[in-house]
């Protein structure tokens, strides 16, 4: 009898145990729900397209030239890299780089910017339980969320301890920014960051209903070797037209 009481406490327990697994995993689900849920229905209420949502649709686009420059200022020096994007070119040599510190470049740097520029294969996804309304105002509503960790690149493994920013304006229901902040200090390569802000600000291509960025400037505090630095890159693209 008691073996048997034993055995059935046990199986119990289990079911117990089951049915709180379960409970636990659809009340997580219905939270993610939820959050995206209020996200969208402010879009709906103000009139918003939804597809901002999606990180693809507001990156460095491959299927348009563009004009594009970067100023990098770190440890008292200024670098400035000039190139333009070209996708009808093979994939190896669309990115042409015109100019290094107003040099030509070298076979090195170009081959070194190239690499630099090779996008991921994996797909860059939000991760859909972090979103909320962070400010809604009269004009403008500023949406976050947090990337997810198992889309991202190697190299950017980083992001997955940043919130992202939104900042979308309600008299022209157009993306204007999206500005990345560390909730952490971050391991970026051989960077201890104790800061890491971006601002990257858009323009909406009528025809693509995607936004591509004109403006991004990241500036980073971190140590290296024990020493404090500060790095501030600036990107500017420009000059977009359909190939």
């Amino acid at each position: 009898m008691k073996n048997t009481n034993t055995k059935k406490f046990e199986g119990e327990g289990s079911m117990i145990k089951s049915l709180f697994a379960l409970f636990v995993l659809v009340a997580s689900t219905l939270s993610v729900s939820a959050q995206k849920t209020a996200v969208l229905d402010a879009f709906s209420k103000h009139g918003i397209d939804a597809t901002i949502l999606n990180p693809n649709n507001v990156q460095e686009p491959d299927d348009y030239a563009f004009d594009f420059r970067q100023t990098t200022i770190a440890g008292g020096k200024t670098n400035v890299t000039v190139a333009k994007f070209d996708p009808d070119l093979p994939k190896e040599a669309q990115w042409t780089v015109v100019s290094m510190d107003g040099k030509s470049p070298s076979n090195g740097d170009i081959k070194t910017f190239r690499k630099g520029k090779v996008k991921p294969e994996s797909s860059n996804k939000a991760d859909e339980a972090s979103y909320r309304i962070e400010n809604e105002s009269a004009e403008c509503l500023v949406v976050s969320y947090k990337p997810d960790a198992l889309s991202l690149p190697k190299d950017a493994a980083f992001m997955k301890d940043c919130r992202l920013y939104m900042t979308i304006n309600l008299k022209s229901k157009k993306l204007e920014q999206v500005q990345a902040l560390n909730e952490k200090p971050l391991k970026i390569k051989i960077l201890n960051a104790e800061k890491l802000e971006m601002t990257t600000k858009y323009t909406r291509n009528e025809e693509t209903k995607r936004y591509f960025p004109v403006n991004e400037d990241l500036n980073i505090q971190a140590k290296f070797i024990g020493q404090a630095l500060t790095v501030q890159t600036i990107t500017e693209y420009s000059n977009y037209r359909k190939k």
